[in-house]
């Protein structure tokens, strides 16, 4: 079994990246060859050094360094970035399993997926997002800090001032989708849904194009050391970019009210707000290793009170995997694998609705009971990459049998109806 993968880069910068550079590693570890593209010119992450990954690198620019008219132009269609995808595809031996495409967003655009179709192995795209769907891939109202309810490129969805940045933004990304509709128009793509959410949601978003569904957790890289100890911590923590669309002001004023300090790993528009804000401590990003090592002495829990439609947030499985509680948004994907009352908490991204879960955890028994039971839990079904490897395989097995047998028949296939894997 051959597999490209394919990623825009080669670094663990976001949760899509680090997806594709651990599914990439745990395909070579069951044996599977992988070859892994990334598009931006940069350096990779030492977890693709294995014997079984070719990377290549198509030295791309990310398409918002050439300027906003430049990078507005490519962010639509791409046509360097499908030449050279192109080339590199020409070169790889015959026999492909499939084509697995974790990222389109920032260099590649709608202009390689002719390329990928025309490359003839089945293509599969995991949706870390909703920009399949909406424009600005998140299915929320930036504007009026809430969830969408619109239908995605109804004249609605288009009227809506719901971009995050401008206007402008809004104008450009509405086309990407529209020709990304075009170009995926009677193509029959393969989609991994990450949590049960997103295959319902966006499921129901897309039956204008002949897609396949399929379901397959994302993958949690092994956290090396001691489990936590969630009894001695003195903190709430958070995790990731400081957004109000990902609630990181509700953990700081619901921390307060509950009597603990709330911890923030990471940067963002609200730093500075965050900052000002008695009892908080704003540490910025931090390593892997180092987030965890500062998680495990400091943290009672683990709060991702997403304000938005979430789809697996990977320190929600890493907290959980770590024997750490979590506090999670019951919009988000992530709190389908907190278990309400047990592992953590699963409430309303409200500041009202967190100050009794923050503090019914200044228990010590309760705060180290739920870490015990998470950490049991993910021993039961750990959601490893050895684990994650398997469902992927199997996966690629059953669409490349199918995709073998309809490349025999003389009539064009209809379009498969969309059935969970």
């Amino acid at each position: 079994m051959h597999v490209v993968i394919l990623a825009e880069f080669a670094t663990a910068s976001g949760g899509a990246e680090k997806v594709a550079l651990e599914s990439a590693r745990g395909l070579a570890e069951a044996g599977v060859q992988v070859t892994y593209i990334q598009a931006i010119a940069g350096k990779a992450d030492p977890f693709l050094n294995h014997a079984g990954i070719t990377r290549i690198e198509l030295a791309l620019p990310d398409i918002w360094s050439l300027g906003p008219v430049r990078g507005a132009v490519a962010g639509l269609w791409h046509r360097t970035a499908a030449r050279r995808l192109a080339a590199a595809l020409v070169g790889l031996p015959a026999g492909i399993t499939c084509l697995h495409l974790h990222q389109w967003t920032r260099t590649f655009s709608p202009a390689i997926m002719p390329v990928l179709f025309g490359h003839g192995a089945p293509v599969v795209a995991t949706l870390h997002d909703y920009f399949l769907a909406c424009p600005n891939g998140v299915y929320y109202r930036f504007d009026r800090g809430e969830p969408c309810g619109l239908r995605p490129m109804s004249g609605a969805c288009l009227a809506a001032p719901c971009d995050p940045r401008s206007p402008l933004h809004k104008v450009v990304r509405v086309a990407r989708t529209g020709l990304l509709g075009r170009a995926l128009a009677g193509r029959p793509l393969h989609v991994v849904h990450v949590c049960d959410a997103s295959l319902g949601r966006i499921g129901g978003m897309l039956g204008h194009l002949p897609l396949t569904h399929h379901r397959i957790d994302n993958p949690v890289r092994p956290i090396v050391g001691e489990t936590a100890d969630p009894a001695r911590g003195d903190a709430i923590a958070y995790v990731g970019r400081l957004t109000r669309e990902k609630g990181a002001d509700l953990v700081a004023a619901a921390a307060r009210k509950a009597g603990l300090k709330a911890l923030f790993v990471g940067a963002g528009p609200l730093e500075d707000e965050l900052r000002a804000m008695p009892g908080v401590e704003v540490m910025g990003w931090r390593t892997p290793e180092e987030v965890w090592a500062i998680l495990r002495h400091r943290a009672r829990a683990l709060a991702a009170p997403s304000r938005w439609f979430e789809t697996g947030p990977l320190t929600v499985y890493e907290a959980l995997a770590a024997g750490l509680p979590v506090v999670a948004s019951d919009r988000s994907g992530a709190a389908e694998k907190v278990r309400h009352g047990e592992t953590g908490f699963v409430v309303p991204p409200d500041a009202e609705a967190l100050v009794p879960a923050f503090t019914a955890l200044r228990d010590d028994g309760r705060a180290a009971a739920m870490g015990r039971a998470a950490r049991q839990r993910w021993a039961e079904a750990p959601l490893d990459l050895s684990a994650h490897a398997r469902c992927l395989v199997a996966l690629y097995g059953s669409i490349g049998a199918g995709h073998s047998a309809a490349s025999h028949h003389t009539e064009p296939l209809p379009p498969r109806s969309a059935q969970p894997a």
